[in-house]
């Protein structure tokens, strides 16, 4: 079996962030929270505008996941955080304006079992199908691993359970908004060549000094972790060397919200100019992969890779950046519930 086909076995069932199964009337999300008065402190890197090959040259993704056929896409110029939003800049906007997020309100999010800090009582139990992804009370942005945890330390480490809600409520805040699909990769791929697996090549390799890249698993997922790269689980937002475009960690570390509605068959008809993604659906777009990634299970640590999650959905490896706001995306109260 080749290393493709191994990867497309094995991801038939989503081990990179469980989904939130909203039972009860959705919950309606004030997107209007101070909308523009924040102060959004993330440098920025200019994408000029010009063409690029989106989409997997390698044919080594999941069929599920959509990722071929590779297509040319031109964008028009954006500005992009070098760095996703951190838990630093998360908390000034909270404190700014008192915002609770998915996980608060619903009252638990989804902690890898490995890192739990929770008393047993907390622990709901394990996500179907991927017992190592823990519902646990207390989890939230504040307390990443359980309500045991915090964010003494880390303030300079990407937020984490934040669903596709609460980034937005963030982007309106700050006057900005999520970044397109197209845009995210075209961000990812650092103005490299046509078909490059990772924003530095096409190999993994950890370069003469021996140093990981990215922030990704080593070792026998999910079981023992070598901890090579030198992180368990988050490293800081500004960690590894950036891109050619001076984008920090585009792959691993967290998993990246974009705007758009997911669909496993967009790119057969995706728009050539500056595609916006489908006008409705169930889930949001996730791109980057993150620190539990892992060759031998889940490969979409890559630059064409895709995912997707549920908008109220959150995990303790789910994060993501901004892009300015062009002035077609607007801030309304807006409920989870699909179109």
């Amino acid at each position: 079996m080749s290393h493709s086909d191994d990867h497309k076995e094995n991801s038939k069932i989503d081990c990179c962030t469980p989904s939130r199964v909203v039972e009860e009337k959705r919950r309606t999300v004030d997107m209007t929270v101070a909308a523009g008065s924040g102060r959004h402190s993330i440098a920025q890197a200019r994408i000029d505008d010009g063409a690029f090959w989106m989409g997997d040259a390698f044919d080594e993704g999941a069929h599920e996941d959509g990722e071929t056929p590779e297509h040319a896409v031109y964008l028009d110029a954006f500005a992009i955080d070098i760095t996703t939003v951190t838990n630093r800049d998360y908390a000034a906007f909270v404190a700014a304006t008192g915002y609770v997020t998915d996980a608060e309100h619903h009252g638990a999010s989804a902690v890898f079992d490995a890192h739990l800090k929770a008393e047993p009582s907390d622990v709901e139990g394990a996500f179907p199908g991927t017992s190592w992804w823990l519902s646990v009370r207390g989890a939230d942005w504040r307390h990443p691993a359980g309500p045991l945890s915090s964010l003494e330390g880390i303030e300079s480490h990407p937020v984490v359970h934040v669903s596709w809600n609460d980034a937005m409520a963030y982007c309106c805040w700050a006057h900005r908004q999520l970044p397109t699909e197209a845009q995210w990769e075209r961000a990812c791929r650092g103005g490299g060549g046509r078909g490059m697996r990772y924003p530095w090549g096409d190999t993994l390799d950890t370069g003469q000094n021996g140093a990981w890249p990215c922030n990704i698993w080593q070792g026998q997922f999910p079981h023992f972790n070598r901890c090579e790269d030198g992180w368990d689980a988050t490293a800081p937002a500004n960690h590894f060397a950036p891109n050619d475009y001076g984008l920090h960690q585009m792959i691993g570390n967290v998993w990246e919200w974009c705007a758009d509605w997911f669909d496993a068959r967009f790119y057969d008809a995706s728009p050539l100019s500056n595609p916006r993604g489908p006008e409705q659906g169930t889930r949001r777009t996730m791109r980057g992969g993150s620190f539990l990634c892992h060759d031998s299970y889940c490969n979409r640590y890559r630059n064409s890779a895709r995912s997707s999650n549920t908008p109220e959905s959150s995990a303790s490896n789910i994060g993501f950046r901004t892009v300015f706001r062009d002035g077609r995306v607007g801030c309304s109260t807006q409920s989870t519930e699909t179109t």
